[in-house]
């Protein structure tokens, strides 16, 4: 009788192990964009970085900086305009700072820089990543990945090009999101003889972006 009754209750103990240890099923994708890019429209500040893979067809090969939901930015940015060229920059309101390797800061407008790249428009409700994901289309969630879950989804190609200058088709890509914030940590663009790679980081850390120095 008590063999039996121990039997029972290893069979009972093994059940409920076996019935609890399951993973939680992964989001719909529609719910998760639509969760993500709400969630990015209340972004303040965030650190990003952008590395490509090969030889994409882009005019930002490498960037690094940090940004501001009102537009200002700064960081280092390399281009490539028929030979790659790095540069430093500063975005306060609509004028721009930049410099080479070597030489002192320059000035251009903001709207003459958007005719290359402007990085700001990156948390632009109305323009960047936000808008990016509200667009997109054929969202699904495909893994749970070290806290984030990735998904695939593709972008349209008009929205696309205002943070990937050289992009003018849709693209299917991929993204991570933080399960913990909905936010995104990563995105991943194959792109035709390559790739791009968004990265973001230190959301809403405080940032204080000040002219350079003079001369």
């Amino acid at each position: 009788m008590l063999k039996k009754l121990l039997l029972v209750l290893a069979l009972a103990l093994m059940s409920a192990c076996s019935s609890g240890g399951g993973a939680a099923p992964l989001p719909s994708g529609p719910d998760l964009v639509k969760k993500t890019a709400e969630a990015m429209k209340t972004v303040k500040t965030a650190a990003f970085s952008i590395t490509t893979d090969g030889k994409p067809k882009v005019v930002v090969r490498k960037a690094d900086g940090k940004l501001t939901s009102t537009g200002d930015a700064e960081g280092t940015i390399t281009v490539d305009l028929g030979g790659l060229q790095e540069l430093q920059f500063v975005l306060l309101g609509d004028t721009v700072h930049y410099k080479g390797p070597t030489g002192g800061f320059k000035t251009m407008t903001r709207q003459q820089l958007a005719m290359f790249y402007d990085p700001s428009v990156i948390l632009d409700p109305a323009k960047g990543i936000a808008q990016l994901l509200t667009t997109a289309t054929d969202p699904r969630v495909e893994a749970e990945e070290g806290g984030a879950y990735k998904m695939g989804l593709t972008f349209n190609g008009q929205t696309l090009a205002t943070m990937v200058p050289g992009v003018s088709q849709g693209v299917t890509g991929t993204v991570w999101v933080d399960k913990a914030t909905s936010r995104l940590t990563k995105v991943n663009l194959p792109l035709q003889d390559g790739s791009v790679t968004v990265a973001f980081s230190d959301y809403d850390a405080e940032v204080k972006i000040t002219p350079p120095p003079a001369g």
